[in-house]
C-alpha cells in the first residue's frame, strides 16, 4: 500500500528526513514512533502532498505520489495533530460541510455522514454543536471527517493526545474497527502501550531514519531478547555472581539478596545452555526467566544508541 525510498527533507542544513526507507502492506494499522523531532510529521506531511520532499520516492499501491498527487488525494484521508473545528455548527453540519468540500453530493450524503458519526460514537451527538462537545468527542469527529470521502489510506498524526484513559481506549477500538472496513492506517503517538496493544506493525524513527521496524510478532521477540534475565537462587547466590561474570554473553549483572539480574546478549537457546551449565555445576537455580517486556523500554534502548542495533524485519 505505502513505499517509501530513500527520503530526504533538509530545513536549512538540518536533515529532518536522512534517507527514509518504509514499506507497509495493505490492511496494516502501523505504529510510528519516534522522539521529538524525528521525523514522523515531516513524514506523514509528504505523504499527504502537503510539503515537499528533497529527494527520494513515495508510492502508494504502486502509484508515484509525487507525479500523481491529485489522482492520489481521494485514497488518502489525513488527520493532522493540531486541527481546527467550527463551533458555531452542529456537529451533522460539520460532516455534511467536508462532505462537500470533498464533492460529495446526492441523498448519500446524509446517509454516510450519519454512518460515520455512529462509527466513531458520535451518533447520537448530529444535532449538538461543535463547541459542546469534550476534547475526546473532537477528536473522534476529526477521524469521522477524515473518512468522509471513503479514503483507502489513513495518516493519523497522534489521534489520542490529550486524551483521558477513556477517551483513549475508545479511539484504540474504533481505529482496529477501521481494519475490517479494508482500511490501511499509519498512526503516530507516544502512548506506546496503546500502540502494541492495536498496531499489526511498529516503526521507530530516529534522526530521520527507520531504525526499526517490522510485525508485532518480530517486535514482541526483540523485546523479550533485549530484557534482562532473572535468576533467583535458594543459595549460593556469590558463587553463581562470580560464574555469570566469567560468561562472554553476560554485560553487565546486579543482585540483591537470592535474585539476579542479568544483563543477557544471548537468544533463547544460548539461556537454555547457560540454565543446564549454572544447574551442572551445583547452583540451585528456583527460577529462570527473561523480565517482561515493553515497547517503551525497546524504544529507549534503540533510540539511546548511536550506531548499530538495527533491526528490520519485512
Amino acid at each position: 500500500m505505502l513505499e517509501i525510498q530513500n527520503l530526504y527533507k533538509y530545513y536549512g542544513t538540518f536533515a529532518a528526513l536522512n534517507g527514509l526507507n518504509l514499506t507497509i502492506k495493505k490492511g496494516e494499522l502501523f505504529g510510528f514512533v519516534g522522539p521529538n523531532g524525528a521525523g514522523k510529521t515531516t513524514t506523514m506531511r509528504i505523504i499527504c502532498g502537503l510539503l515537499k520532499a528533497d529527494s527520494g520516492q513515495v508510492y502508494i499501491d504502486g502509484v508515484d505520489a509525487f507525479k500523481q498527487q491529485r489522482q492520489l488525494k481521494e485514497k488518502i484521508g489525513y488527520m493532522p495533530d493540531f486541527f481546527g473545528v467550527y463551533d458555531n455548527l452542529k456537529v451533522y453540519e460539520y460532516m455534511d460541510f467536508y462532505a462537500s468540500a470533498y464533492g460529495l453530493t446526492g441523498d448519500c450524503v446524509k446517509r454516510t455522514c450519519l454512518e460515520l458519526l455512529d462509527r466513531v460514537n458520535l451518533g447520537d451527538k448530529a444535532s449538538a454543536y461543535v463547541d459542546h462537545l469534550s476534547r475526546g468527542m473532537k477528536q473522534r469527529l476529526c477521524l469521522a471527517r477524515t473518512l468522509i470521502h471513503d479514503p483507502s489510506l489513513l495518516i493519523l498524526d497522534e489521534p489520542a493526545s490529550g486524551l483521558d484513559p477513556q477517551a483513549r481506549f475508545e479511539m484504540q477500538e474504533i481505529l482496529k474497527g477501521l481494519l475490517d472496513l479494508d482500511k490501511t492506517l499509519v498512526v503516530s503517538s507516544h502512548i506506546l502501550p496503546e500502540l502494541s496493544r492495536m498496531c499489526t506493525s511498529v516503526g521507530v524513527i530516529q534522526a530521520g531514519k527507520m531504525v526499526l521496524c517490522g510485525g508485532m510478532e518480530e517486535i514482541m521477540s526483540l523485546m523479550a531478547s533485549a530484557n534482562p534475565l532473572v535468576i533467583s537462587l535458594t543459595d549460593k547466590v556469590d558463587q553463581a555472581v562470580e560464574y555469570l561474570k566469567q560468561q562472554p554473553l553476560v554485560a553487565t549483572l546486579s543482585y540483591k539478596d537470592h535474585t539476579v539480574r542479568v544483563d543477557f546478549k544471548g537468544d533463547s537457546e544460548d539461556e537454555v545452555r547457560l540454565l543446564s551449565q549454572m544447574v551442572q555445576i551445583g547452583l540451585p537455580v528456583s527460577s529462570f526467566s527473561r523480565e517482561e517486556g515493553s515497547l517503551e523500554a525497546l524504544f529507549l534502548q534503540i533510540t539511546s544508541q548511536t550506531g548499530g542495533g538495527i533491526f528490520y524485519a519485512n
